[in-house]
């Protein structure tokens, strides 16, 4: 008997799966038509919107509802809105839809990249002058671009170019043990060590690491490509930096140190603001500024272009 049994809820699920399988297809010609009732609660207007007479709407969903075995819709007032049947069913519309919109996208942008679609990833520091005037100069040969901006650590950034969330980056420093990224050097920027005005080591005209042993120091928080570099010059130097205070931005960083609480390094971006001296170090230190790309992930068009252009104005 347990056989029996055991091959009869196999079967019962089969024909489960059968049935799903084919209200799934019936239902992805009709997932915009759902959406649109769902937003519109009107099966005229929505006939209208999609510009389909309003009896094939009605055939379309008395075909749902009879593969169902439940109305998906039901009336109210002078519309009508959907059922708890209908609603479960829109719901994974609404998500296909938004799959099958990115895809649609692609493809147009494959066939029309003037009018494609760049996420562009950076750190925070980038953003003050490098960034505008990259998209300033790609925006006038290309004005029909459109660009999503992200911001972040140096490991943020990483991390979302490789789940394919950003199609192009700029980060520091270089990443040289990543086989699955591409990169092209852009810039390289002086790093200083900045101390408050009147510290003890503000007159000089250059320092070695090794003598900040014993210094507060005020830094970014670990992620951050300066924090990395930081670290790697206090180990090169044989101490463990005594942490004061830890940030996400360096002008919060350059404040925390013009207010006393320690010491930093930081890159060159112009004039030191006031209550901060910045020193350059012995030997002199620096960070490579780098546009990144997944080596394997396909590109469209737009963010070639885009990239290219990038690399040109190295």
């Amino acid at each position: 008997m347990r056989k029996y049994a055991k091959i009869d809820t196999v079967a019962h699920e089969s024909d489960s799966r059968l049935t799903d399988q084919r209200l799934a297809h019936h239902l992805a010609p009709n997932l915009a038509l759902l959406a649109t009732l769902s937003e519109t609660g009107n099966i005229t207007r929505a006939a209208e919107l999609l510009g389909v007479p309003q009896p094939t709407v009605s055939r379309r969903l008395g075909a749902l509802a009879e593969l169902v075995g439940a109305p998906v819709i039901e009336p109210v007032g002078r519309g009508i809105r959907l059922t708890r049947v209908g609603a479960i069913l829109t719901e994974s519309a609404g998500r296909a839809l938004g799959t099958v919109e990115s895809g649609a996208r692609q493809a147009r942008e494959e066939i029309e990249p003037a009018t494609g679609h760049v996420v562009f990833g950076f750190l925070h520091l980038l953003g003050r002058r490098l960034v505008p005037n990259l998209l300033r100069g790609f925006r006038q040969r290309h004005p029909g671009v459109r660009f999503t901006l992200v911001q972040g650590s140096r490991q943020h950034i990483l991390d979302q170019l490789a789940a394919g969330e950003i199609d192009l980056a700029l980060v520091a420093p270089m990443p040289t043990d990543d086989p699955d990224l591409e990169a092209t050097a852009l810039d390289e920027q002086e790093l200083l060590l900045s101390v408050p005005k009147g510290h003890r080591l503000a007159e000089r005209k250059r320092i070695r690491f090794e003598e900040l042993a014993d210094e507060q120091f005020v830094t970014l928080e670990h992620g951050y490509g300066l924090r990395q570099i930081a670290d790697r010059l206090c180990a090169e130097a044989g101490f463990e930096p005594k942490i004061a205070f830890e940030g996400q931005e360096s002008d919060t960083v350059r404040g925390l140190v013009a207010a006393g609480f320690g010491i930093s390094l930081l890159p060159r971006v112009g004039p030191a603001p006031a209550g901060v001296v910045e020193i350059p170090l012995s030997p002199g230190v620096s960070r490579t500024i780098c546009l990144i790309w997944h080596a394997h992930g396909h590109l469209t068009p737009t963010v070639r272009a885009f990239r290219d252009y990038v690399r040109a104005q190295a």
